[in-house]
């Protein structure tokens, strides 16, 4: 591979250059992430001096006078906020001060369930009535978040008139409180489940806090304005103890939305808007990519924003320029794993999340862009000819502490023609509990549920339980380049891994090369040798294609190729090219395999797969994907 330019990838965003408004730039400096050489990323000046480095929130957080910085001091040391905040008057009663219109829409299938009685959760009916909202008999970790997050108000609200939901919202609500009459353990007060519970409660305020409901009336009413200062308080102690990632910002955004909506909240959301911008910095790389890699995360990042800053309409106080930046920030790299159906790639234990949805959240934030460019920390590489759309995953698996879901997916690609999947990843692991078994999920994070290749059927980062992944790739190198092909313009992408390297001896190296009109994709996998002296022996290898949904796939009489049939009449050929140097007993197969929609249902699907045994010294396999019809 050529001499490469190395950058530190999974950056912080209070580690980007980044220009607001006019303003100056920014120079940061960098994280301590694993290692992704890119060619094409433009350089960030370095600054003169690098202990006067500014974070981003140092530029377009909120102004803070001394007042201001006295204040946060005071409640973070444990001054009640309305001494604080009207310190020689009684404490106000406790109510929601504004209604809060989020353009925000949640699923109306799933709200219109909760009509009929039952939650609806990736496909999977769990009626009400036979819920243990407790949780001493723990459901899936889906179920869990749906429960406890309340995101179903948002589903309910998106069903029907306001009237015909507050009854239900009352009832379930009944139902929580009553299992949780205070702060305590469980998956129920897991910080980032409480951060989104008291988001929904105080933007959803008119389904569950006007007295309305024939059967809990003004007594749910006083429970619920309780339950909500209590979540805050503890948010307050928690929130600043919580991981980086997602439930760190759901955390602080809980705080924040309180500071806003309950009365003498001034301290407290000064308080969590210091929180909340550092919290969005360690959660953000330097593109905008949220750093556990996973686009459902990012997804949710977003409406969470414009959750928390349709708060500050309501009461009409100007947000941080901090919050609106970002979310702009976050919106290109979303965009660029979208495929031509609008739906996203599966990627980071995530289905197909669906086109609808991605659009909606889109829509809500009112962020008009393109697809991320220039790709560094988020490390999914897009190329896009005619009705082709290749994404490449050419960076590590989030580091541990960002993981959510971790997947050893590096070096895999997907291939989208138009509408149709043709090359796909399995996904889904995270979305076990509803239709898909646990036990299939924990399989779905493996190396082999992804189209790459696959050396002595071992993983390429080892996967672990609960979402975490252990040892295996640090560094990725990645080259992107126009180049002349047929006498046309290509795009090709040269990317390598060293998750292989100490096990075996050897870097897996791929080469995508796709034509400048989107019929051809060419690729290589190479295998090297990580010392001047390989070793013998031989090593089996897969290489595996996992076909889209309804991809028909007839193996050619060589055994050398295969004709897919998209459903939409559309017609590729795969074909094994050259002599596949370094190994021997080389087949060409079809196998069974299944692929995760965005509602978690799994579809049987069928694979391509190389096999065969590879030489220790290094090996070359080419193989070409074309568009005949």
């Amino acid at each position: 591979m050529a001499t490469l330019l190395r950058t530190p990838a999974g950056r912080r965003a209070d580690a980007l250059v980044e220009r607001v408004g006019d303003g100056p730039m920014l120079a940061l400096a960098d994280g301590a992430e694993p290692n992704v050489a890119v060619t094409n990323a433009p350089l960030a000046p370095k600054p003169e001096e690098p202990s006067r480095a500014l974070a981003l929130s140092d530029v377009i957080a909120a102004p803070a006078g001394p007042g201001e910085a006295l204040i946060r001091m005071a409640y973070r040391l444990g001054v009640p906020g309305h001494a604080l905040a009207a310190p020689f008057r009684r404490p106000q009663p406790l109510r929601v001060l504004a209604t809060v219109e989020s353009p925000n829409r949640g699923d109306r299938a799933a709200g219109t369930a909760l009509r009929a009685g039952h939650f609806l959760v990736h496909g999977a009916r769990l009626p009400i009535t036979s819920l243990d909202f407790a949780g001493s008999a723990r459901p899936a970790p889906v179920v869990e978040r749906v429960l406890h997050s309340f995101s179903w108000l948002a589903d309910l609200a998106a069903s029907a008139p306001r009237a015909d939901c507050i009854p239900v919202a009352e009832r379930i609500t009944t139902m929580w409180l009553h299992a949780h009459p205070e702060p305590g353990k469980g998956p129920a007060w897991d910080v980032e489940h409480a951060g989104l519970r008291l988001v929904a409660w105080l933007v959803h305020a008119p389904l569950v806090l006007t007295g309305q409901g024939a059967e809990q009336g003004k007594g749910l009413k006083a429970r619920l304005l309780a339950a909500i200062a209590e979540t805050a308080g503890w948010l307050d102690r928690r929130a600043v103890r919580e991981g980086a990632g997602l439930g760190q910002v759901a955390g602080w955004a809980g705080i924040v939305a309180a500071g806003l909506l309950l009365p003498n909240g001034k301290p407290r959301r000064l308080y969590g808007e210091a929180g909340l911008v550092r919290a969005l910095g360690d959660m953000v790389g330097e593109d905008g990519g949220v750093l556990s890699r996973c686009p459902a995360a990012q997804l949710d990042a977003i409406g969470l924003l414009t959750d928390l800053i349709a708060c500050y309409d309501a009461v009409g106080t100007p947000a941080p320029p901090a919050l609106p930046v970002m979310r702009e920030l976050l919106v290109p790299p979303l965009l660029a794993l979208r495929h031509g159906d609008g739906a996203l790639g599966n990627w980071q234990g995530q289905g197909a999340l669906p086109a609808e949805r991605v659009a909606a959240v889109i829509e809500a934030s009112g962020v008009r862009t393109r697809p991320l460019g220039a790709v560094q920390g988020w490390g999914y590489q897009r190329i896009r000819a005619g009705d082709t759309l290749v994404q490449f995953d050419t960076a590590p698996p989030p580091r541990a502490r960002h993981a959510r879901i971790g997947c050893a997916s590096t070096l895999a690609f997907e291939l989208s023609d138009g509408p149709a999947r043709v090359i796909v990843n399995c996904g889904g692991a995270g979305l076990t509990g509803g239709q898909l078994p646990a036990r299939v999920g924990q399989g779905l994070r493996a190396t082999a549920a992804f189209s790459t290749l696959v050396l002595d059927n071992a993983n390429s980062t080892a996967v672990m339980l609960h979402g975490q992944l252990g040892k295996g790739v640090e560094t990725v190198e990645i080259e992107r380049r126009m180049v002349a092909a047929r006498g046309r313009d290509a795009t090709r992408i040269e990317a390598a891994h060293d998750g292989y390297a100490q096990r075996f001896g050897l870097t897996h190296q791929r080469v995508l090369t796709l034509s400048g009109d989107g019929t051809e994709l060419a690729g290589e996998d190479i295998l090297v040798p990580t010392s001047k002296k390989g070793k013998r022996g031989k090593i089996g290898f897969a290489i595996r294609f996992h076909l889209g949904r309804g991809v028909e796939v007839q193996l050619s009489g060589d055994k050398r190729g295969a004709s897919l049939l998209l459903p939409d009449g559309r017609l590729w050929q795969f074909r094994l090219r050259g002599d596949r140097a370094g190994a021997d007993e080389v087949t060409l197969s079809a196998e069974d395999s299944l692929w995760v929609d965005g509602e978690g249902r799994p579809h049987a699907t069928e694979q391509l797969v190389i096999e065969g045994l590879a030489l220790r010294a290094g090996g070359q396999f080419s193989w070409l994907l074309r568009k005949t019809g």
